[in-house]
């Protein structure tokens, strides 16, 4: 019979997984890879939830995830939106040139 594994484990997977996407967002200037990292934040985040309620049989973690995936699509196509239209308008997807989003 496998052993389980233990919830520091997961814990240790979302300290790493949030790790790369903090740096991605401090590292990076290109808007998509920056789209990007929060985005492995937010499933960091995700990932603790159910391993806490994994850790303590309730399901309310489960439940903080589910909610926090919908806003996440939500987020997803709207930021998409964002970045195509600012790189129709602009032709660049880099931060640092389009830190004036005037018309």
């Amino acid at each position: 019979m496998n052993a389980p594994v233990p919830t520091e484990w997961y814990l240790v997977v979302s300290a790493i997984l949030f790790t790369i996407g903090t740096v991605g967002v401090l590292i990076r200037r290109n808007a998509l890879i920056l789209f990007m990292s929060i985005e492995l934040m937010l499933n960091a985040v995700n990932l603790t939830f159910v391993a806490f309620g994994r850790e303590l049989q309730d399901i309310a973690g489960q439940i903080y995830v589910f909610f926090g995936l919908v806003v996440a699509a939500a987020e997803v196509v709207v930021g998409l939106a964002i970045i195509v239209n600012i790189f129709r308008s602009r032709e660049t997807v880099d931060i640092d040139e389009i830190h004036v989003l005037r018309g």
